[in-house]
């Protein structure tokens, strides 16, 4: 099993390119990185976990610039973002910034996907907050068009591109219906999650990894139903406390990667438990 580890990385934590070399020298798959723009500080949305909003979501870093940073230093730790907030992007601008970072990181992105959860964050995008699941399928169609091998024109219900030249491509090669990197959405269990993950992308995110017992074989239906070949079908728990039995459980499901979470602390603090976490890569 691949072991990677996702943090909010601030301007008040270990620095990407730190923390990216201690990954790779200490064996971690790869590091995946949350999106936040901003945080209104006026805001009726309550934070999911409950409580406090922690301060780390109003002092996240761009993840795409931090990656970069962590590209540069390594070589084959894997690179993602949990998740990349798409509806509240410019696709056209989205679709460079995501075949660059592959690119340039020689093919070890992966590209987290998600819908949202901070109302007036969205709002202040333009994101209309019923249709954001739409918007955000309609722009990853449009990526697709940008990133697929000759030019291709896209008309959707929110977006447009006419048949461009948009280079570089993404170093990952087609594989059925998908064009671009490997790409995984995160959100809860449910029947429009799961045919969004069976129609445009490589697997689920599952924050935490709860209920996977009782929700993958409804995945695995969905997955099925649109034509998909099971094995190609990728599950990786996300933000997870490990444990050795919960990881065990995670192998005996299938799954091939977890990504553990990482304190949003300075350097000592991060290298301690990076130090706790060996056991679990070794």
């Amino acid at each position: 099993m691949r072991i990677s580890v996702t943090i909010f990385l601030t301007d008040e934590t270990i620095t990407p390119t730190r923390l990216a070399r201690e990954l790779e020298q200490r064996g971690f798959a790869g590091l995946y990185l949350p999106e936040h723009t901003h945080i209104p500080v006026e805001r009726a949305t309550p934070y999911p976990a409950g409580g406090e909003l922690p301060p780390e979501y109003g002092r996240t870093l761009d993840p795409f610039v931090a990656l970069g940073q962590a590209a540069a230093v390594t070589e084959s730790l894997g690179l993602g973002t949990g998740i990349t907030l798409v509806a509240q992007h410019d696709p056209i601008d989205l679709a460079k910034q995501v075949a660059t970072l592959d690119h340039l990181s020689g093919g070890r992105f992966t590209l987290g996907v998600g819908f949202g959860w901070n109302v007036e964050e969205a709002a202040d995008h333009g994101v209309e907050w019923r249709t954001r699941r739409e918007l955000g399928r309609d722009r990853m169609a449009l990526m697709r068009a940008l990133w697929s091998p000759e030019p291709t024109a896209y008309e959707g219900r929110f977006d447009s591109v006419r048949a461009s030249h948009a280079y570089p491509k993404p170093v990952q090669k087609p594989r059925g219906p998908l064009v671009g990197p490997r790409t995984l959405i995160g959100g809860a269990a449910g029947p429009k999650l799961f045919a969004h993950i069976a129609e445009y992308a490589d697997g689920w995110l599952p924050i935490g990894g709860r209920g996977l017992t009782e929700s993958l074989p409804v995945l695995r239906t969905a997955w099925a139903e649109a034509g998909r070949e099971p094995e190609n079908l990728q599950v990786v728990p996300y933000a997870v406390l490990p444990g050795a039995g919960k990881l065990a459980h995670y192998a005996d499901l299938g799954v091939e990667e977890v990504v553990l979470q990482l304190p949003p602390a300075g350097e000592g603090e991060v290298l301690r438990v990076l130090d706790e976490f060996a056991p679990f890569v070794r």
